[in-house]
């Protein structure tokens, strides 16, 4: 992963895309061309409860469950694919907790 994205699709856009039900509620955003770590980013998310996937911001960057501080976190924002299942900063999150982030390109 790399440090910025760019995101120039429209909400309608991403949820048509993910299939996400239009009576979910939707924040508005708009387009960036240079999304930073820290930033509030659209990520689509399976809504347990509801049984349907919404679209949410969150904040770009990975704060361990066990973080007592959240800016322990926001300064981890890549990972190595072979290490997402056994490092304890990403394995709890890769096995529980994940999202898709709808960009248009990373760099």
């Amino acid at each position: 992963m790399c440090g910025r994205v760019r995101l120039s699709s429209d909400v309608s856009e991403i949820k048509l895309v993910f299939s996400i039900p239009p009576h979910r509620p939707t924040p508005n955003f708009p387009p960036t061309w240079n999304g930073a770590p820290t930033d509030l980013l659209p990520v689509v998310r399976f809504d347990v409860k509801a049984g349907e996937r919404s679209l949410d911001f969150l904040r770009w960057g990975l704060v361990p469950y066990w973080a007592k501080d959240l800016n322990v976190g926001f300064a981890n924002i890549n990972a190595k694919a072979e290490g997402i299942e056994t490092r304890p900063a990403f394995r709890e999150a890769y096995q529980r907790r994940r999202c898709l982030v709808p960009v248009d390109s990373f760099y």
